[in-house]
């Protein structure tokens, strides 16, 4: 009689672990879904109204949105939901057809996700930038495939209607996912993709400062070879890399000019060149971007702060 109670006393003890831990994942999941959100702006979507912000600093056009693209896949949204932004839209697995057309955007190597298409397009366009530069995934919406989209509906157009393009300018680099789930909690912060040997591999022989370096000046271009060369040497990991998922972001031509152009084409050979798959490979580049563009390695801004600051939410 004891050892039935006690197996059924077992038995009840582990489905109320079991069920605790799926009702901490599922929370886990509904705060990095914004479960509760998606369904107040679905319920009322016939209500929501995206209003928007004209930036001060940029004139018509001045703009342009970044996208990686299976041949494929609908992208007719950005031309008819965004005419303002200019378009470059990569073709990354381009058939005969479209590699032969000139006017289509291909990328050179279809591999790092949406990175190739990124990092192509800085390249091509460094001496001929628009003011803004936003990088975009090609789905506009959907709570399952836009989870990530930090806007009523994950609507991809929702999140640029409502950019603050003044604060882009400001701030240099801006990630347009506010929420810290995935990426950017505590526990995310010591990122298994970016190893030691990875963070070598893709910023030794560029103008990335080491992490001691308390000088903007090396980024600049203004350090004497003697003193660069010495940086590459103590180029060294930090302990912790951290900032929003997921390779949505947007970007000011002054950032990308603090760079020369030869640092864009060693990142964009090192994702052509490494071993790693397209997907291990595209998220490093995803915790990468933000050091890319000159912020701290952990770089995650506080929630509120950033829907007042990137969406004007305040």
């Amino acid at each position: 009689m004891k050892c039935g109670f006690r197996l059924i006393l077992c038995a009840i003890l582990l489905a109320l672990v079991t069920l605790s831990l799926l009702g901490s994942h599922l929370r886990d999941l509904g705060d990095q879904y914004r479960a509760g959100a998606y369904l107040t702006d679905w319920w009322h979507r016939n209500d929501l109204q995206y209003s928007r912000f004209p930036s001060q600093q940029t004139t018509p056009d001045d703009k342009v949105i970044v996208m990686a693209k299976l041949e494929e896949e609908h992208t007719e949204w950005v031309e008819e939901e965004l005419p303002d932004w200019q378009r470059a839209l990569y073709v990354v697995n381009p058939s005969r057809a479209a590699s032969d057309d000139e006017h289509e955007l291909k990328t050179p190597f279809n591999k790092g996700h949406e990175s190739m298409a990124y990092l192509t397009y800085l390249i091509d366009h460094y001496d001929n930038l628009p003011s803004t530069i936003a990088f975009l995934h090609s789905h506009r919406s959907g709570f399952l495939l836009a989870w990530h989209v930090d806007a009523p509906l994950h609507d991809n157009v929702a999140a640029m209607r409502a950019l603050q393009l003044d604060f882009v300018q400001r701030n240099g680099y801006v990630n347009l996912r506010c929420n810290w789930n995935p990426g950017c909690k505590e526990s995310h912060r010591r990122n298994k993709h970016v190893t030691e040997q990875v963070w070598h591999e893709v910023f030794a022989g560029t103008s990335t400062p080491p992490l001691n370096s308390t000088s903007t000046s090396f980024l600049s271009g203004d350090m004497p070879a003697m003193s660069i060369a010495h940086n590459q040497k103590s180029l060294r990991m930090p302990d912790l890399v951290g900032a929003a998922c997921c390779a949505q972001f947007a970007v000011s031509r002054d950032q990308v000019l603090q760079r020369p152009r030869e640092d864009y084409i060693k990142f964009r050979q090192w994702v052509i060149d490494t071993d790693k798959s397209d997907a291990s490979s595209g998220r490093i580049m995803e915790f990468l971007w933000h050091i890319i563009f000159g912020k701290e390695a952990v770089y995650c801004p506080d929630e509120e702060l950033c829907y007042c600051q990137v969406y004007g939410q305040c």
